[in-house]
């Protein structure tokens, strides 16, 4: 059931408990955890977090401390499956869930499930009579008239008749399955773990700007990884700007203090790890400048440099770090590039988001934390550093005094933008992208530089929002952005087994994505061998030869009705 005090109804109960915390492996969960850390901090309970990167995982995690806990904390996880029915818990134990999508059994237990939602936001869900009408009830004579004698039964035309009832029976079944695939044929997202957790901490008046900045980081994420659309992300930036406006008002006559931290509501360039890279290497490696640029063709390269000239920014300027360009360039870039890039069509150059600066030092824009702690979340797994290790490291970069390890995740999150811009380069000029029907497929091939990198949902799934991109600006197929794509990567070879990432088409921003349901379906209609493990239903892992069946039964299914 959803809760609508969460202070008394979830904090106030666990707070004398110790906690089991289950939290999704993506950068928002993390976020969400820093500040439900802190509270906890404040009130002394104890805690233990687990990492869950699937299903399996979770069901694990919990049965290895259902014993000693009863109350267990799920950020971004456990919301799309039926809680109770997939860990069996004991009558006591309480589930206290920050996630979206929502498992309808979920929503409509009274006892065992609290659901978290941010004030305000809004579910839509069938009515409780549509899916769980007791039908044996509701029924329950239509068997025994039957067994009357035809003398004894009443007229089929009325009402309370076996047949009538038979035929209602049948209705409210085929209604029921209409409304529960309506439901589930989508998987979306709603507000961000660390926005509900922090309106919990606002809520109890435990709310700082580090808590302030968790949250917005985890907006940001949710943003640039197009969990969300553009019109909810200026809902929720906006409501986070006015405690960004109530922690920060006013003029800080310490702001240069070693130990002040500020935070601040601006615009910001499209560009991706700018201020820590070369201008002219943050054009070619963002995805929405590079495919505007379309800077792998010679065509698109002379437009680059054309766009350099327009700002008046020497060529050799460009390629200098940033913080070594002149000061007067520096210092007036933002404005240049907006100029220009009106002229260049670029009309989505800039969006606001939040900035933060501790004393003397450089600021930091959301988005540069974003890709740094994904870069350190998504690092491959390598021998003595476990996918628990690079949580660690990433839950540690997000402190504010652990700038070596934000760095080290910056230089990790520029191999990786470096990375997918090839992976494009190679699939667009290989024509790997191909179109089967009504949809985009491409797989990327065993023995390519830096497949490692792509093993990771995150980091396939941003890979893959690129080629998108690229391909549609490329083509002459005009439907082409009206079409979802479906990227493979080689997962473990000795198994033989490859990782499927969907992502809805271009020309879609809602943030939803039907494929997860596509996907499930393809896979029960050619038995294809398939794992659906992950939080995210569009993300699969599946034996490498069963794809061309699996790829040719889900053509059949996204024929448009």
């Amino acid at each position: 059931m959803f809760v609508e005090k969460p202070k008394e109804e979830i904090y106030d109960v666990i707070i004398n408990k110790r906690v089991l915390v289950l939290v999704s492996i993506d950068l928002d969960s993390l976020c969400a955890c820093k500040i439900l850390q802190w509270l906890f901090k404040c009130d002394n309970v104890q805690y233990t977090i687990v990492p869950v990167s699937g299903k399996e995982d979770l069901v694990k995690a919990y049965h290895e401390h259902s014993e000693q806990l009863k109350h267990i904390f799920l950020i971004n996880c456990g919301a799309n499956l039926n809680i109770l029915e997939i860990l069996e818990p004991e009558e006591d134990v309480m589930f206290y869930i920050a996630d979206r999508p929502i498992d309808l059994d979920n929503i409509y237990n009274q006892d065992q499930v609290k659901l978290l939602m941010k004030e305000g936001e809004h579910l839509t869900v069938p009515d409780f009579d549509e899916i769980y009408a007791d039908s044996e009830d509701e029924f329950e004579d239509s068997d025994t008239e039957e067994s009357e004698p035809s003398s004894k039964r009443r007229r089929t035309g009325d009402e309370d008749s076996p047949v009538s009832k038979r035929m209602s029976k049948r209705q409210w079944h085929q209604n029921r399955q209409e409304i529960l695939y309506q439901y589930y044929a989508y998987a979306f997202h709603g507000s961000s773990a660390s926005l509900v957790m922090y309106e919990l901490a606002w809520k109890m008046s435990k709310d700082s700007n580090d808590l302030l900045w968790w949250a917005a980081i985890g907006l940001t994420h949710q943003y640039l990884y197009e969990k969300i659309d553009s019109d909810k992300y200026v809902t929720d930036a906006q409501n986070l700007h006015e405690h960004v406006m109530r922690h920060n008002h006013g003029t800080d006559e310490n702001g240069s203090s070693v130990n002040c931290m500020k935070i601040v509501f601006d615009t910001e360039l499209r560009l991706s790890l700018y201020r820590h890279w070369s201008l002219f290497d943050s054009i070619c490696n963002s995805r929405y400048t590079a495919c505007r640029f379309r800077v792998w063709t010679m065509k698109g390269k002379k437009k680059l440099n054309e766009f350099l000239a327009d700002m008046g920014i020497p060529l050799v300027q460009s390629k200098q770090k940033f913080h070594s360009m002149d000061f007067d360039l520096r210092n007036n870039l933002k404005g240049w590039v907006e100029t220009s890039a009106d002229k260049f069509g670029l009309d989505e150059m800039s969006y606001g988001t939040f900035h933060v600066q501790y004393g003397f030092k450089n600021k930091l824009c959301a988005s540069d934390v974003v890709y740094a702690v994904n870069a350190l979340l998504e690092a491959p797994e390598t021998e003595g550093m476990s996918k628990w290790d690079h949580f660690l490291e990433a839950l540690d970069a997000l402190s504010r005094s652990n700038t070596e390890k934000l760095q080290e995740g910056i230089k990790l999150g520029k191999k990786q933008l470096i990375a997918v811009v090839e992976q494009v380069r190679s699939l667009i000029d290989m024509h790997q992208v191909m179109c089967a029907g009504h949809f985009l497929y491409s797989h990327l091939r065993e023995g390519i530089p830096d497949l490692n990198l792509f093993g990771k949902p995150a980091v396939l799934g941003a890979l893959a929002r690129f080629i998108l991109n690229a391909y549609v600006v490329m083509s002459k197929n005009k439907k082409a952005a009206a079409l979802p794509f479906v990227l493979a990567t080689p997962l473990d070879s000795e198994k033989g087994t490859c990782l499927l990432v969907g992502v809805p088409p271009i020309a879609d921003d809602s943030g939803k994505n039907f494929l997860g349901k596509a996907f499930e379906m393809a896979a029960s209609k050619t038995k294809s061998r398939t794992i659906h493990d992950h939080f995210d239903p569009a993300v699969i892992e599946m034996k490498s030869e069963d794809r061309g069946k699996f790829f040719d039964a889900l053509s059949a299914l996204l024929i448009p009705k």
